[in-house]
């Protein structure tokens, strides 16, 4: 009876036991698999969408705006005049000038005309000298003529050339008065109303556009990258861009420029000024230069290869695994290759299809703890 007794106590102290024995430590995990892994650069501090071409336009002389074409959102064409201020006074001496123009090549006509004549009586003369039927003295006059009717006709001549330069002084003075725009695109903003007197800005001090002209055919983002990370970029690497007013990353862009020297605005972060185009249209498509941007410069890329999370790594390239048939965690030191925010290319230290750790900072998760695999989210 004795036996049985104990038998009962076992079976009691394993029942107690088995009801209170540590359960199983739930973890969420993921599979292993193969991907693509970049090794990426981004901006230490947040970049700006620009347009290749952008023109601060104003009058290169001051004056009261006399007339004012376009007006903010307006598509204009190169050449077109968007702004004029008050130039009567120039139009008028260009009109005068002109006049000067067309009576000085009429004084060319006669001129030329007289000395044309005249070169052809001292040369009937000459021929009749030599015949002995005028005299010497008659001859030599001829071609004195001749030669001061030459001297007239060039002199004319001369007198048209300065009457050109002045309408072309004239011209460009004109041309001051006016802003034309150079190349296609459309106002972005308009500073001037027809009355008001605008001025161009003085060297130095940056002054409000009379009109801000934008060719949004071609974009960019100019971002700083710190300049420890400046020197691996290369123009014509493939970049990504982020914005804030979009959920979607575009990645047709490349590296157009680096500049070629360090900005120090702060003294602790110098940086390096990278610019990065966006290639496809579509992707241009709704960027508007201002908005907010951030740039990933792809500096390498392993395809195919294996990769877990990059959050899943801990300090000194450390991991855990889920042993699906001894239902323990085991702690790996990994071999990484490339690396991103997102994924790690492992070299080695775990094989595909493997299960690892993603809540790493939960408590209990240690070497040889007994864990299972919390379910999925739904």
């Amino acid at each position: 009876m004795k036996w049985i007794a104990v038998v009962v106590l076992v079976a009691a102290a394993t029942g107690i036991w088995w009801l209170n024995r540590p359960q199983p430590l739930e973890v969420e995990v993921q599979e292993i698999g193969r991907g693509l892994v970049t090794q990426t650069v981004s901006n230490t501090r947040v970049g700006t969408v620009k347009a290749c071409r952008r023109a601060y336009l104003a009058p290169s002389s001051g004056g009261e705006v006399s007339s004012l074409n376009v007006r903010e959102g307006a598509v204009v064409k190169q050449g077109d005049v968007l702004l004029e201020i008050w130039n009567d006074n120039i139009k008028a001496e260009l009109a005068l000038q002109s006049a000067q123009v067309t009576a000085a090549r009429a004084r060319v006509t006669e001129s030329c005309t007289a000395a044309a004549g005249a070169r052809r009586e001292a040369e009937r003369l000459r021929s009749l000298r030599s015949n002995r039927l005028v005299s010497e003295e008659a001859a030599d006059t001829a071609a004195t003529e001749a030669e001061a009717r030459e001297a007239s006709c060039n002199g004319a001549r001369a007198n048209l050339e300065v009457a050109l330069a002045q309408v072309a002084v004239t011209e460009t003075a004109l041309e001051r008065t006016r802003v034309v725009a150079p190349f296609d695109g459309y106002v972005a903003e308009v500073n001037a109303e027809i009355g008001e007197y605008v001025t161009p800005s003085p060297p130095g001090i940056p002054t409000l556009p009379a009109v801000d002209l934008i060719n949004a055919d071609c974009i960019y983002v100019s971002a700083p990258i710190d300049e420890v990370d400046a020197p691996a970029i290369e123009v014509g690497m493939p970049a990504c861009v982020s914005l804030d007013a979009f959920s979607d990353q575009r990645c047709s862009g490349f590296v157009r420029r680096i500049a070629p020297y360090v900005m120090e605005a702060e003294k602790q972060a110098r940086t390096v000024e990278v610019e990065v185009e966006i290639r496809d249209e579509a992707e241009r498509k709704g960027l508007l230069p201002g908005y907010s941007a951030d740039i990933e410069v792809e500096l390498d890329r392993h395809e195919n290869v294996i990769r877990v999370p990059s959050e899943a790594i801990l300090e000194g390239n450390k991991a855990y695994i889920l042993d699906t048939d001894s239902g323990q965690l085991q702690q790996r030191t990994l071999t990484i290759g490339l690396a991103n925010w997102n994924f790690t290319e492992i070299v080695a230290g775990v094989d595909e299809h493997e299960k690892i750790v993603m809540s790493v900072g939960r408590e209990g998760v240690v070497d040889g703890a007994r864990a299972v695999a919390a379910p999925a989210a739904k």
